[in-house]
């Protein structure tokens, strides 16, 4: 297994710890790793009635860095594009919002910063 395929592994493997926490939250799981034209959706939940579009961030140690440090205009709009493109696919009307969901260590010690609303769509 090569590098990319590792890394791709440990990234699914943490993303399905974010989503079993948020559930924990009470968020309701809608849908994982949603790829689309341009971009991908990490975490698709439901807050009750708002559509909740989770962007899960994972950094080993944060010598380099904190997780929510590396989402940059840029990755903002892909998001924003990414969950408009989900929208109108599925013709949903329901509010929305934008988290991140960062986590640093490693398993089974994982501590999580849940970003709520962390950026609008404009």
């Amino acid at each position: 297994m090569n590098n990319a395929q590792t890394a791709r592994k440990r990234g699914a493997a943490i993303e399905q710890l974010a989503a079993q926490w948020l559930q924990q939250k009470g968020l309701t799981l809608v849908a994982q790793n949603h790829h689309v034209k341009g971009g991908e959706l990490d975490i698709v939940m439901r807050d009750g009635s708002t559509l909740v579009f989770v962007e899960v961030k994972h950094r080993v140690t944060t010598r380099y860095g904190h997780p929510l440090e590396t989402i940059t205009a840029t990755k903002r709009q892909r998001l924003i594009r990414a969950a408009q493109l989900y929208i109108g696919k599925y013709g949903l009307t329901s509010p929305c919002r934008f988290d991140i969901l960062a986590i640093t260590g490693a398993p089974p010690n994982l501590e999580f910063h849940w970003e709520k609303a962390a950026f609008d769509a404009y």
